[in-house]
């Protein structure tokens, strides 16, 4: 992996991925928010669906690296599913890393589902070790779901799941991984302050496929300002920072 700008040298997801400190950026009364995701070149997340026809294994590594930097890992329900979401921190070493950076071995995750739609098999929510917070809408409660999982009934109003993070759970950094529409309504808040887009070699058509920001328009277009750029088996891994508004 090469490191393009801003100056041109060796690097490695570990190194990009390691020492961010997201949490000492947390503005007044809510966590820090990253943006993590990955397109074709014009601007599709998924292929059938499904990540998996863009991710790369080195994506897959950055992927993992920038989970070890946030104390939540945040998700739609409509991801959880389709990708079917196990405990965020995968192995011995990526929670070795969270340690040495003075985090919790594992992130919280967090799931948004208006609805509470989500099937009672996921991985997530049968990780004996893996805490998770449910944010709906709903007033129901899934069945024979151990005591890991909890309910944060914030409906739709995420400023107010945000400030119940920070104030109530001690989060002060946060690392989205969407869905499209997750990622739109974060946005229209004004919640967001970074993003971390991967960019990979295909173009995918079509219309059915989402981009990564789905939904209504934006009523101000986000205006983003380039940190980084890296590129590795010709994927461009790239970092934004989110101007305020």
């Amino acid at each position: 992996m090469q490191l393009l700008y801003p100056q041109c040298r060796p690097t490695s997801p570990q190194e990009l991925a390691s020492g961010l400190r997201l949490g000492d950026k947390a503005p007044p009364g809510r966590p820090y928010l990253v943006l993590n995701m990955v397109s074709s070149l014009d601007g599709k997340a998924t292929i059938d669906w499904r990540t998996k026809g863009l991710s790369t294994d080195l994506d897959r590594e950055l992927f993992h690296r920038l989970r070890t930097q946030a104390d939540a890992v945040m998700v739609g329900a409509g991801t959880v599913r389709a990708e079917r979401y196990g405990r965020m921190t995968k192995s011995d070493e990526l929670r070795a890393a969270r340690e040495q950076d003075g985090l919790a071995p594992d992130p919280l995750a967090v799931v948004v589902t208006a609805r509470l739609d989500l099937q009672t098999d996921l991985p997530l929510l049968n990780e004996p070790e893996q805490r998770v917070v449910i944010a709906t809408g709903s007033d129901a409660t899934l069945p024979d779901i151990g005591d890991q999982v909890v309910y944060e009934r914030t409906g739709g109003d995420l400023p107010l799941l945000m400030a119940r993070l920070r104030e109530e759970r001690g989060i002060r950094s946060v690392v989205c991984e969407g869905g499209p529409t997750l990622n739109s309504y974060l946005l229209s808040a004004g919640l967001v302050d970074e993003l971390w887009l991967t960019l990979n070699p295909k173009l995918a058509g079509g219309a059915a496929a989402l981009t990564i920001v789905a939904g209504r328009a934006l009523v101000e277009p986000a205006d983003l300002e380039l940190v980084s750029i890296a590129e590795g088996g010709g994927d461009l891994f790239t970092r934004w920072r989110v101007k305020p508004s």
